[in-house]
């Protein structure tokens, strides 16, 4: 019996992914469970497995396809079998997932009634459109029957000029392309008053100077992890109010600290402890104590998190990407190197699953092996805080009124 391929929904926050390669061809023998074709998310590159053993008879969707999660992507069948009726899906249809993932995206794909132009999105669409000021009715929708998922929200803001919330939505309620609006805020950001001036012009001609380009040599697409994550520093940079506070502290007792767990545990560990699991270990403790760092911001309101979710910034040939230490106050400091061990080389592999790069609640980041004293990280929302670390080194200090070295 002839099996549909899927490309399947690989974490909560998964809305499509890209084919980066498949790993039979068609008329090739697979087994169930072997790696049949790659995958790119927003997170990571991740391999999926045959859904059951025969001849891969067709593949639908080829190397850099863009397509939505549960979009049927292939056939596997027996050498002899018809399969003549499994001609190219039509746009939008999806294969068969577990019942509570088909109910899941039921109600979320389902039609708002008889309510004349209510639109198709999914709910994080809906939330990221309404604080960005977005009328949904202006994105096209890539997900499963037309259905506006947040990546074509993103798409539609990042296609737009530089604009407050509510300068984007008083344009979309004018239906005023902001493309033609002179934006006098910082950075030539649109304001709500620059789009009250357009609208007080409409009908009026604009002059337009050409500029002047320069010839690019080679140009490389901001796509994939890379894309997304310049999409999401970029939105922190231009929402967020960042107060960056710097100090410096003797950090002779976490040298000899670190050297003490070294000779402890390397031996049963098999690696040595890392500054970065002792920073890990020390501020999960530390945000039990102030609760107000261990929050996060959901449109007008601050959320109190209960659990303290502690994310790791690995630099990565694919960009930057943050793995999560689960619970990380309720875990020795064995525990946390690791899991945090196991965590980057994930990351750095591209094995990472988009489950464990999300739900942080705060962020470390660490740029002392670069030689880095000081420098502004960029918080990693929706969380409200991140930690930027930089390198130890030896400085002449004063010690009970003596200069000591």
């Amino acid at each position: 019996m002839a099996v549909e391929v899927i490309l399947p929904m690989l974490g909560e926050t998964m809305d499509e992914g890209t084919i980066i390669k498949w790993l039979a061809e068609v008329g090739q023998t697979v087994e169930k469970g072997e790696p049949l074709y790659q995958i790119e998310t927003d997170k990571a590159v991740l391999e999926v497995e045959a859904p059951a053993s025969g001849v891969l008879r067709k593949i639908f969707h080829q190397e850099g396809s863009k397509i939505p999660v549960l979009t049927v992507v292939g056939v596997i069948a027996a050498p002899d079998e018809d399969v003549t009726d499994h001609d190219l899906p039509e746009p939008g249809r999806r294969g068969r997932l577990p019942d509570v993932v088909e109910a899941k995206l039921a109600a979320e794909t389902a039609p708002q009634g008889a309510v004349p132009g209510r639109i198709r999105a999914s709910p994080r669409a809906r939330k990221l459109a309404a604080q960005r000021g977005v009328d949904l009715s202006r994105v096209g929708g890539s997900g499963p029957g037309g259905r506006v998922v947040e990546q074509d929200v993103h798409a539609y803001l990042e296609a737009q000029p530089g604009a407050t919330p509510a300068a984007r939505k008083l344009a979309a309620d004018a239906g005023l392309e902001l493309a033609g609006v002179q934006g006098s805020g910082p950075g030539g950001r649109i304001t709500k008053a620059d789009v009250e001036t357009a609208l007080s012009k409409v009908g009026k001609a604009h002059e337009w100077k050409p500029s002047v380009v320069p010839a690019l040599a080679a140009s490389v697409p901001l796509t994939g992890v890379r894309g997304i994550v310049a999409q999401r520093m970029s939105t922190s940079a231009h929402t967020t109010a960042r107060v960056t506070l710097t100090t410096e502290v003797d950090a002779t007792e976490l040298v000899q600290l670190r050297k003490l767990l070294k000779e402890q545990l390397e031996p049963s560990l098999g690696f040595a402890v890392s500054y970065t699991d002792i920073l890990v270990t020390v501020v999960a403790r530390a945000l039990r104590e102030h609760p107000y760092m261990n929050v996060r911001l959901a449109g007008e309101e601050i959320q109190m998190l209960s659990s303290i979710h502690i994310g790791v910034g690995v630099d990565t040939e694919r960009g930057l990407l943050v793995p999560v230490i689960r619970d990380a106050d309720k875990k020795s400091i064995v525990d946390i190197a690791r899991t945090l061990r196991d965590l980057a080389t994930r990351a750095r592999a591209g094995n990472s699953i988009p489950d464990e790069l999300t739900g942080g609640t705060f962020t470390i980041t660490n740029l002392g092996a670069y030689d880095i004293d000081a420098f502004t990280p960029i918080i990693n929302l929706p969380e409200c805080a991140i930690l930027g670390v930089g390198r130890l080194c030896e400085r002449p200090a004063v010690h009970n009124g003596q200069i000591c070295g």
